[in-house]
């Protein structure tokens, strides 16, 4: 046979483009196939069996039609398009989707049609309600939840909740996921296929699941009410309500449906009942509906029949199937449970196994610090018992110190009771003195009154002479002045001779006390020079500032006494300043002398007496002599 010939006998074909729920096809379609081969050639291609359910759908002017399965492709009204466009969907919806949905494929196209009509609101579904099946829609794409694995933000870009759902409640989408993911987290242990039947099992309880609505009216061109075709009937709905039908009209209780151009007429069985006439919009609507009234209600009839041996083949595989899967699944989960378990025992073992290989490398650690312990320890014990030996000399040597110190201490002591003794000594002398400065000063004070009366008797006597001296200008009896010069030569001579004697008994008394004065003071001196140097040295030896201070007391006790001597002779006065000089200065001056005349370098001479020839007869005969004293 020739190119050419061969070329003519290749039939023509058209290209085809089928879109399923989850899946395009393109398929090659003879010009001559009818839409039942073209059905045929998608089922075998998605491998399934239970046909009865689905269509193909087109669009034409605006309006969605089906396949007719009769009917040649191309002689039907379908898009001038190249591929042309076909979509797979479900066309009537079973009664009890667990006890007719035998395939999973068939399960799984009928779970992604009813989830999309939820979603684009096709299909009313309360908010409980989509928060439900959006969490089977879950469990059915990812599996159990797992909280490592699905993170916060997991479902962001799925579309699980109708717009109207989402726009009814001021929730965020962390909100609406935080809600999924908790009824999520509840279905662990569910299979794809169950979950996927466990949604369908709850979309088919809603009120407009798997109706099919359609605009009419009783009388021509208004439209007044919804038609609605499913399953189990005919409902009748008004515009604005399309859960509560006004009138139903179930399949067991319709005898005939008729329709002539626009017009469709349901009569029931009972011929007592109104016979229900409506008209729709075009004739191709009135095509449309008639389809679905026959197929629901072939459906419906078959569902009442006994099942033929494929479908009784099918239903039993699907037994088996599901069993199996169950099994699987099962045996799966209890895998997936021991390989989790194993997994945790795994963790657990190596997590032992690395507490173990810590606590042994702890344990080597410690083996070592404990050898290098031991030998440290041995070392130190050896450096301890040297240190206890020196520590035992050393102890002996601190007995010894410390018998040493008590002996000291106590020497301390007692030279601190014997310094203590002689500073009370010292001020037993000082007080002493400042008793024989006072007497002094009180009988100086006696002796300048003296002075002051003597020197007033001294004045009185020249007046007197003065007086004398006048008369004796004037002319005196020769026998008067005789008489008078005896008497003056008698008693003056007693006189002069009385006031002599106390006079020189006076100086004699005066230089002897002085004399005293300068030997105590030089022995004073002395002691106070021995005193000191021991303060100095127990000072040096015990450091203590009680007795420093109790000498700075003296001394300040001894300036206070000197300063009240004020009134003394001079040269007292000269002395008690070079005393005090000499406390107060480290005693490195030469000691006074009794004999030097000078004293801190002022000189002091002897008070020299003189006498008045008139005195004599001014001097009382009583204890205490008037006596006048000159100090040059």
């Amino acid at each position: 046979m020739s190119i050419t010939g061969l070329k003519r006998k290749q039939p023509k074909t058209f290209k085809v483009k089928v879109i399923t729920m989850d899946a395009e096809m393109e398929f090659s379609c003879e010009i001559k196939w009818k839409g039942k081969d073209l059905f045929d050639q998608v089922c075998r291609a998605l491998g399934l069996r239970e046909t009865w359910f689905f269509g193909l759908q087109y669009s034409i002017k605006g309006m969605l039609t089906w396949l007719k399965m009769d009917k040649k492709v191309l002689d039907q009204e379908i898009p001038k398009e190249d591929p042309v466009c076909f979509r797979f969907l479900a066309k009537f919806y079973p009664e009890k989707v667990e006890e007719e949905l035998l395939q999973e494929i068939t399960q799984h196209l009928f779970f992604l049609q009813v989830k999309k009509q939820i979603l684009d609101e096709e299909i009313y579904c309360s908010p409980e309600a989509t928060i439900l099946l959006a969490s089977y829609a879950v469990q059915a794409k990812y599996g159990d939840y797992d909280p490592d694995l699905h993170k916060p933000g997991f479902l962001a870009q799925e579309e699980l909740l109708p717009k109207r759902v989402l726009r009814q409640y001021q929730m965020t989408p962390d909100m609406w996921e935080e809600r999924i993911a908790a009824w999520y987290a509840g279905h662990r242990g569910i299979a794809r296929y169950e979950a996927e039947m466990n949604y369908l099992k709850i979309a088919q309880d809603l009120e407009m699941y798997g109706v099919n609505y359609f605009p009419i009216a009783q009388k021509k061109n208004h439209t007044d009410f919804l038609l609605g075709v499913d399953a189990k009937g005919i409902h009748v709905y008004s515009i604005n309500n399309r859960f509560s039908p006004n009138k139903s009209f179930e399949w067991s209780s319709i005898r005939n449906i008729s329709y002539s151009e626009k017009e469709l007429t349901i009569k029931p069985i009972d011929k007592k009942a109104e016979v229900f006439k409506f008209f729709s919009s075009q004739p191709k609507v009135n095509k449309l509906i008639m389809q679905l009234f026959i197929g629901n209600h072939d459906l419906f009839m078959r569902r009442r029949r006994v099942d033929p041996i494929e479908i009784q083949q099918m239903k039993a595989q699907a037994r088996e199937e599901k069993a199996r899967k169950k099994m699987e699944h099962q045996r799966l989960a209890r895998e997936k449970q021991l390989r989790e378990e194993a997994e945790r025992a795994k963790e657990e073992l190596e997590r032992r196994l690395f507490e173990v290989e810590d606590e042994a490398r702890q344990a080597n650690d410690a083996l070592r610090r404990s050898e290098a312990a031991a030998e440290l320890l041995a070392e130190k014990a050896q450096i301890a018992e040297d240190e206890a030996k020196l520590l035992a000399q050393n102890a002996a040597e601190a007995e010894q110190q410390r018998q040493r110190l008590e002996l000291a201490a106590r020497k301390t002591k007692e030279e601190k009771h014997l310094m203590e003794h002689k500073m009370r000594e010292a001020e037993l002398i000082a007080m002493q003195l400042v008793k024989e400065s006072d007497l002094r000063a009180k009988e100086t004070e006696h002796l300048k009154q003296d002075l002051q009366e003597a020197r007033e008797a001294e004045e009185k006597v020249k007046q007197k002479l003065l007086d004398v001296n006048k008369l004796n200008h004037l002319p005196c009896p020769p026998s008067f002045l005789a008489d008078i010069r005896d008497a003056s030569a008698e008693k003056g001579g007693v006189k002069l001779d009385l006031r002599d004697i106390d006079l020189k008994r006076l100086s004699l008394e005066i230089e002897r006390e002085r004399l005293d004065y300068l030997d105590k003071s030089r022995k004073f001196e002395d002691r106070l020079k021995d005193l000191k140097s021991e303060i100095h040295a127990l000072k040096l030896e015990e450091k203590q500032a009680g007795l420093l201070s109790r000498w700075n007391e003296l001394l300040g006790s001894l300036n206070r006494s000197s300063r009240k001597m004020y009134k003394t002779p001079l040269w007292i006065e000269a002395f008690e300043a070079d005393l005090l000089d000499s406390l107060q200065r480290p005693f490195l001056m030469h000691p006074l002398n009794a004999d030097d005349k000078t004293v801190l370098g002022t000189p002091t001479e002897k008070p020299s007496l003189q006498t008045d020839p008139f005195l004599a007869g001014n001097v009382g005969t009583g204890t205490r002599k008037q006596i006048k004293v000159n100090w040059w």
